[in-house]
């Protein structure tokens, strides 16, 4: 088990050192923010999880962490000053390069962006099994091959990426869903991180809790911690799980009568979403002329169905023998 004075060493930025870590900061997050934003407008995988493998945010998170278990109010303030200038940081450097960019990135065009606007439960509990294991890293030397795979999974600069370039195209809604996102991720490191530390006995004095009664008092105070952090993050979270369920239960009803109304009609379903405005974007594809839309409609009634307004994408399509 590693000492509190190896744990200092390793998430907080002072000593002699200082310098050297906040410039080493400051250089990976700024390289991340500019891979996570590449990844993201490019719509390239293996190149968001290039900048979740840097994963400097992580240092100043486990920071404000240790300083909250340890009573540390200095480091605890520097911790989430670098954490909440760093996260700025990232979504400032992609807003900058949105407005480069042609065309605006967002969950419309872009599956990098759908998949982070629309965080879940399922989102937290994989968050949560990410922060205990960095946390357990961070007091065992024996498990510290495994941070490379928390840094993956945990995923905290690419979603600011995403708050980025949802705000330079004005979708606002999608860039909040992004930032519960990150603030899901951070939550269960700290939330988590209470707990491990607490489960180690690492207390406010900085050493190991001598008594069985003190561990235990101990114990439930950083599980009282970490279950007030649940309970704030689980209620947008929960929201939007809500409403991500509602919208693809709809979305799935919506394309069942549309498929039949596009087979009647000789054309074919090539797509059902939900647009910004909460328009139902039908895409077909067929012969000319256009069909008569208002059986969709009637269609989309008699299966109780009202989505509102509902726009049906043509793609023409024509055969030529010769």
């Amino acid at each position: 088990m590693n000492d509190v004075a190896y744990m200092r060493e390793t998430v907080f930025f002072d000593g002699e050192r200082f310098r050297e870590r906040v410039s080493r900061f400051w250089i990976l997050l700024v390289l991340a923010s500019v891979i996570a934003a590449a990844g993201v407008a490019s719509d390239s995988t293996a190149t968001v999880i290039g900048a979740m493998i840097v994963a400097p945010l992580m240092i100043p998170i486990q920071g404000t962490m240790l300083a909250t278990v340890l009573g540390d109010p200095k480091n605890l303030s520097r911790s989430i000053g670098l954490m909440l200038a760093g996260a700025a940081a990232a979504v400032g450097i992609a807003l900058l390069i949105g407005l480069l960019l042609p065309v605006d990135v967002v969950a419309q065009n872009n599956s990098q962006v759908a998949a982070r606007v629309h965080p879940r439960l399922i989102d937290l509990l994989a968050a949560l099994g990410t922060g205990v294991v960095g946390s357990i890293a961070l007091v065992r030397r024996d498990i510290a091959d495994a941070l490379p795979g928390v840094a993956i999974a945990i995923s905290l600069v690419p979603p600011l990426s995403v708050v980025g370039f949802t705000l330079e195209a004005g979708a606002f809604l999608q860039s909040l869903g992004a930032l519960l996102l990150f603030l899901t991720n951070v939550a269960a490191i700290l939330g988590t991180g209470i707990v491990v530390m607490a489960l180690y006995g690492v207390n406010r004095l900085g050493e190991t809790l001598p008594t069985p009664q003190a561990r235990r008092a101990h114990r439930r105070n950083g599980f009282l911690a970490a279950a007030a952090m649940a309970v704030i993050i689980l209620v947008p979270l929960t929201w939007s799980s809500v409403n991500v369920t509602r919208s693809s239960t709809f979305e799935a009803s919506v394309q069942a009568v549309s498929e039949r109304w596009a087979t009647d009609a000789g054309w074919r379903l090539t797509g059902i979403r939900t647009g910004a405005d909460n328009t139902v974007v039908v895409s077909v594809e067929g012969a000319l002329p256009l069909p008569d839309t208002t059986l969709l409609e009637k269609k989309l009634r008699a299966a109780a169905l009202d989505p509102g307004p509902v726009r049906i994408v043509l793609t023409p399509t024509y055969t030529v023998d010769y």
